[in-house]
């Protein structure tokens, strides 16, 4: 075997050659943990591939995994597939039947599993429309074909000379995976990545990020078809970390204090809800005691790397990485004034995922950037400001689209669609997505996630959403912080019976709005805002499964605020 992973399927052989684990994965059976070895993961695989390929399975075939939890079932087919040749088409529990119905069929699917009930009753009732030619469960479920009923197929081990002949095959430039956006505005496209793609991403990003050796505990919760979780559980696996599967998102800080993890990838609003909590706690202080949590807060929001603080800051090992979204550039200095340095980078599906990131050592961390280049990742601007990126983890090009395609990687740089700079060190800036800036009737530009950065460090607010394309001015569309907010009314003596109208409220909010315009250029400020009834959530569509705002669909749901605000 060589020393240097080339296929993603090298990485868990790496792994026992290297430092085989005893707790390679971890998970919850019964209220108990229990775990199973890289030893025996590999036998699990190389049991799925012979299942596949009694199944008829051939290289370059499809199947579709969905899970609505992280677990080693999913991980051991993942490997059973890549390493015959077949590619992984990993979807989010979360879509509709129809969503279900259009990839199957666009990623020409031949088999599909899925984790629960819940989901193969979605799948099941969009089958006839597919190609598919059966569905599997990881759950037990009367009078279905489950995961011991596929692992049955391969007990045989007769054709464990054709896994070996078929693993030997697989080159680095071939197809891995094709991952569907979420699909924030449109038609799902299917990114298609080689196992090179990934590959040296995870290589190039394990050298960045600043754990050495093989003794820690990371916590797997993200949604597994995500390229960042995915692109992570690779780097585990070269890393030889022991994995623990969070239960569920519900139960995430509970089982957060069990495993006690060295390290976790996280999204901003995760660390949002996070810091809200620890507000919130900070907020039933009395006295002295609450005095001195918020100078110690205060303390945190002014902290600068490299020693030029007091004495009180300490930074451990332990870190976070962030991505997916824009980070307050306070949350990054609070978490890691107290000790868990939050790296944010950058990247998206089309680069496998990673572009850049931030790194504590050699001066290679700057709050407000997403770090510098990984090694061997070209990224220039457009003369537009679009950010360019160029290397090996630049994906195959869009399934099935190829003017789709040719218009997105030209000359070899991959178009983003994001608007940054990159600062005389070398250090890389988001500023928006260049889809997202909208022009006023004015013909001032927009910038609508910078304005959205800001407005969202106010308690009051925890979704805001800029608008004022082609109108007289920018406003917002806002869902409050219901616990604060109720909080808040409490300690005022004040019953709030509706949130959108209640004008104490109201006029609090635009307090808070007021602080922040003050950061921006009168043709910048909110000059309205609205305030909806609910909660903006992943379920009702709101938000893509990774806590983006889906833009066009909080418009149409509330086109009568939009109305109120242009019309009024």
């Amino acid at each position: 075997m060589t020393l240097q992973p080339t296929r993603l399927f090298d990485f868990i052989y790496y792994q026992q050659q290297f430092f085989s684990q005893e707790k390679c994965y971890n998970y919850k059976k019964n209220e108990k943990w229990e775990s199973i070895s890289t030893k025996n993961f590999i036998k699990l695989s190389n049991q799925v591939s012979r299942a596949l390929l009694a199944l008829g399975l051939q290289k370059n075939d499809k199947v579709a995994v969905i899970s609505t939890t992280n677990r080693y079932e999913w991980h051991a087919l993942d490997i059973g597939l890549l390493q015959i040749g077949v590619q992984n088409i990993p979807l989010y529990p979360t879509l509709s039947e129809n969503d279900y119905a259009y990839i199957l069929n666009h990623s020409d699917a031949k088999y599909c599993f899925v984790s629960d009930q819940e989901l193969l009753n979605k799948v099941k009732a969009v089958e006839s429309k597919t190609q598919l030619k059966g569905v599997y469960t990881f759950d037990e479920i009367d009078e279905e074909t489950n995961w011991n009923t596929f692992l049955n197929l391969g007990k045989p081990e007769e054709n464990q000379s054709k896994v070996n002949e078929l693993k030997e095959a697989v080159s680095e430039d071939d197809l891995a995976t094709i991952i569907y956006t979420s699909g924030t505005t449109g038609t799902p496209k299917g990114v298609m990545l080689s196992h090179k793609n990934i590959v040296q991403n995870t290589l190039v990003s394990a050298a960045a990020l600043d754990l050495t050796g093989n003794n820690y505990r990371v916590v797997s919760y993200l949604p597994i078809n995500h390229i960042f979780e995915r692109f992570a559980s690779y780097y585990y696996h070269f890393m030889g970390f022991e994995v623990y599967f969070a239960e569920s998102i519900e139960k995430l800080g509970e089982n957060l204090k069990e495993i006690q993890p060295h390290f976790m990838p996280v999204v901003p609003r995760l660390l949002e809800k996070v810091f809200d909590k620890i507000i919130a706690k900070g907020n039933e202080l009395t006295g002295l005691k609450k005095g001195l949590f918020f100078w110690a807060v205060q303390l945190g929001e002014n902290y600068k790397p490299y020693n030029q603080n007091s004495i009180g800051y300490r930074l451990q090992l332990k870190f976070m990485v962030s991505g997916s979204a824009p980070l307050q550039e306070r949350l990054i200095r609070i978490f890691t004034a107290a000790g868990m340095p939050i790296y944010e980078g950058y990247g998206m599906t089309e680069t496998s995922p990673g572009v850049s990131i931030n790194d504590l050592r050699n001066n290679g961390l700057k709050v407000g950037t997403v770090g510098k280049p990984l090694k061997d990742i070209d990224v220039k601007i457009a003369d537009d400001g679009e950010i360019l990126v160029k290397g090996s983890n630049v994906m195959l090009g869009y399934y099935k689209d190829e003017a789709l395609t040719q218009k997105t990687i030209i000359d070899g740089y991959l178009h983003t669609g994001d608007i940054g700079m990159i600062d005389k060190d070398g250090f890389l800036k988001i500023t928006d997505r260049k889809k997202e800036i909208f022009k006023t009737s004015g013909g001032k530009y927009i910038a609508p996630a910078v304005l959205e950065s800001e407005l969202k460090q106010s308690r009051f607010i925890e979704q805001v959403m800029v608008i004022g394309e082609s109108e007289k001015m920018p406003a917002a569309i806002i869902q409050v912080n219901f616990d604060f907010v109720h909080e808040w009314a409490k300690r005022h003596d004040h019953i709030i019976k509706d949130v959108t109208s209640d004008l104490k409220l109201i006029f609090r909010v635009q307090k808070e709005i007021d602080v922040y315009n003050r950061n921006f250029g009168s043709w910048e400020q909110i000059k309205k805002f609205e305030i909806t009834p609910d909660e903006w959530t992943i379920d009702a569509g709101h938000l893509t499964p990774t806590m983006k705002m889906r833009r066009k669909v909080i418009k149409e749901k509330y086109q009568d605020l939009f109305y109120k605000i242009y019309n009024s």
